[in-house]
Order: C-alpha cells, then structure tokens, then sequence
C-alpha cells in the first residue's frame, strides 16, 4: 500500500489489517494478539498515515523509524508501549529493514461492549495521551506484561469455546490496569521534569494574563495550555495530579483566582471590570467561581483590606 498523507487510510477491521500486513486472518474477527517479529519486511507496507476503528496495544522494541502522532514525529528505537483508540491518526517512517520485537494486540470495541470494561476503558486516559507520552517500561515491568501477553495469545489461539471471549476481556482488563499502574509510576519517577513543566504551566498563565490574551479570547482552556506545552490535555492533567492532586482546570482556576485576588487588593476596577479582563464572558460567574474557592464574595474579600 503506498504512503498516505491526506487523508489518512481508515484500517476499518482487525482483519483488514492483517491483509495489509500481508499474514494469515486472525483467529477472531474482533481481536488479534500479534508478533512484531512476524511481520518480516510488512513493516515498510504500513508506512504512511493511518486511522484505527479499533483499539490498539503494543510493546514495541527496537523499530528503528519514526512514529508520528499530530503534527510531530518521535524517535521511537528504545522499547517503548503505546496505547491507541479508535479514531486517532498515526503515521509511520521506517528507516530500518528490520522489523521491530514485540508485541501488538488489537481489539474492535464491539469486543468487550457487553463487558464492564467497554464503559470502564473510556476511564483510560492513556489512551489519548500523545506518542511523546508513551510508557517506558523497566525490565521487571516489561516481564509483567510479557507475562499477560502470554495469557492472552495462549488463549487467542486455543479452541474458541462459550468462555475465550470472557478469559481474554478479563486477561485485557488486568493489562490496561498495570499500565495504569506503570504510568503513576512513571509520572513519580521523572517528578524533577514534571516539576520544570509545572514551572512552565505557570510561566504560560502569566503570559496569557500580562499579554492581555484572556480580554481577546477568554479564559484559557486546557487545551490551550496543553498545546503550548506540547502535551496531550489528559497528560497533562493525570501528571498534575500525581504531583499537586489538581487536575489542569483546577490550575487554571486557582491562578485565576489569584489574578483577581492582586486586582481586588491593588487596583480601583470594579468587579465586572476584573472579570472582564480575566477572560470571563459574564461578571456572574467570576463572581460565582470566587465565592465558591474563597468562601467569600470579591466584594467582601476586597472590604477586607479597607
């Protein structure tokens, strides 16, 4: 298949991403549990830009290309997991021959919708965080998931009975719960960077607000702060969480209040001009969001320095 650019090409079944990858269909319709180093030379075959109508798991090591997600590409030679839902654009660049090591599992959402964990995997973020995010696994976390990996393609490719559906949801549920449980590692043990993107959060708050953006575009949304930080918006907020228990929103809120805290004790505006110019479209509802973190009215928490 030739390289895509735009539009990406929708892979619309597991099955027709095993055609693409040029190996035998899948013992399911719905799920697929693959060996990278099956795909031989397929890899170059699946260069271009791709959209998932199903979910997407993987450990990928040593793929000696680049995988773009956005408008970014990342180096992706050391062993890294990725997760994907349906619906994201992904694009490949292999520069190596060699296909990658690892493993891909692959499962349409129809798959597990009858189960608990088709209304639980929306609780996931990882599934929307961006491909710079990726897991970095240890050895012994690499082997944890090896391990399940093993439970989920011995049962993939034994007989299909009333119970292999039921056995691989259960095996796929306790996967994404160890990568939630790797990614709050991950986002402990690299605190001293997040720290420097706590710095930075601050740093685009204060320039939004010197710069007079919030009296042209209103108050900053996640997404704008995400974007200038080069982080997908769950990220950013599961990784403030890790390391303040506040959400992005929740920051926002409290260097808004901070804003209209300095303007309330040090300048004459009126409270329907301090809303105004901190982004907010009604004076009510600055007022309302003030209250309810300060326990008092702007009013009264400007009387107080009087």
């Amino acid at each position: 298949m030739k390289k895509q650019t735009n539009p990406p090409y929708i892979i619309q079944s597991v099955s027709e991403l095993h055609r693409l990858l040029g190996i035998p269909q899948p013992e399911h319709p719905l799920v697929s549990m693959i060996q990278l180093s099956d795909l031989h030379d397929t890899c170059r075959i699946m260069e271009g830009s791709f959209m998932y109508s199903f979910y997407s798991v993987s450990i990928k090591k040593g793929f000696h290309g680049k995988l773009k997600y956005g408008q970014h590409y990342y180096d992706f030679d050391d062993g890294v997991m990725t997760f994907f839902s349906p619906g994201q654009v992904i694009s490949t660049d292999a520069s190596d021959e060699m296909p990658p090591s690892g493993w891909w599992l692959v499962f349409h959402p129809d798959f597990i919708r009858n189960y608990p964990l088709g209304k639980k995997i929306k609780e996931y973020g990882f599934f929307s965080y961006a491909v710079n995010e990726a897991l970095h696994l240890s050895e012994k976390e690499e082997a944890v998931l090896d391990n399940i990996q093993q439970n989920i393609a011995a049962e993939y490719t034994s007989v299909i009975d009333a119970f292999s559906q039921d056995v691989m949801v259960s095996h796929i549920e306790v996967l994404l719960n160890y990568g939630n449980r790797f990614y709050n590692r991950q986002f402990l043990t690299r605190k001293s960077t997040h720290h420097d993107l706590l710095v930075k959060l601050e740093t685009v708050l204060d320039e939004y607000f010197r710069q007079g953006q919030a009296e042209v575009t209103g108050l900053p949304t996640v997404q704008y702060v995400s974007d200038k930080l080069n982080l997908s918006p769950n990220y950013l907020s599961d990784m403030l969480r890790s390391l303040t228990g506040q959400s992005t929103q929740q920051h926002i809120q409290h260097k808004l209040i901070e804003k209209a805290k300095e303007s309330l004790s040090t300048t004459s505006l009126t409270v329907s001009e301090i809303a105004y110019q901190l982004g907010f479209e009604y004076p009510q509802s600055f007022s309302k969001l003030f209250k309810s973190k300060t326990k008092v009215s702007p009013l009264a928490f400007r009387h107080s320095f009087n």
